[in-house]
């Protein structure tokens, strides 16, 4: 692995982070936008458009920084925050306009910022990489936060529940899942194999 792809020469001025650095900058938009007017259909719409730019820009800046070598501290710090903040923007947001039970927004939020911190803990026993399970709960949230969004009815809003349904399920049981390896990564004091 190059010295760049370890963040060693890389520059934190680069297109990856100025798009991580944007999605944070579009979090304050994104929840102005969704509480301004919350239960007018055209500015439901928007707000959903915001939330999925914003969410592209996630996969974007990761495939640019490991595409061109432009992995960088910076970049794997504020990556993840600014994808918390986001998500958890949308999550309260739907629930502060009663689209989404506070207990739903809740268990979330305590599975995404508690994986978050236990990843800083055990960061000197190894690095606990995102897994299949941790992507597949990433793709759930941003279609359901999208289908909560948007302002959606009949077998659509359905669809929106079951959609939610089934990013709640796969959040909480790949966070025990994280907890699991965390306790296995600190008692062997390495990195799993």
């Amino acid at each position: 692995m190059t010295a760049a792809r370890e963040g060693a020469t890389a520059s934190n001025v680069n297109v990856p982070n100025a798009l991580t650095v944007l999605r944070v900058l579009m979090v304050p938009v994104f929840a102005w936008v969704l509480l301004a007017h919350p239960h007018e259909a055209g500015w439901r719409v928007g707000a959903a458009a915001l939330f999925v730019v914003a969410i592209l820009t996630d996969s974007l800046d990761g495939h640019l920084a490991r595409k061109h070598d432009l992995i960088t501290s910076f970049g794997k710090l504020a990556d993840p925050i600014a994808d918390k903040a986001l998500t958890g923007m949308a999550f309260i947001g739907l629930s502060i306009i009663g689209e989404l039970w506070w207990w739903v927004t809740v268990v979330i939020l305590v599975r995404e910022w508690g994986i978050t911190v236990m990843r800083f803990v055990v960061l000197r026993y190894g690095v606990m990489a995102a897994g299949r399970g941790g992507k597949l709960k990433t793709v759930l949230q941003a279609v359901a936060l999208v289908l909560y969004l948007l302002p959606l009815s009949g077998v659509l809003d359905v669809v929106a529940t079951v959609a939610m349904a089934a990013a709640f399920v796969v959040t909480v049981v790949t966070g025990l899942d994280y907890v699991r390896d965390a306790v296995r990564l600190r008692r062997d004091g390495r990195r799993p194999a």
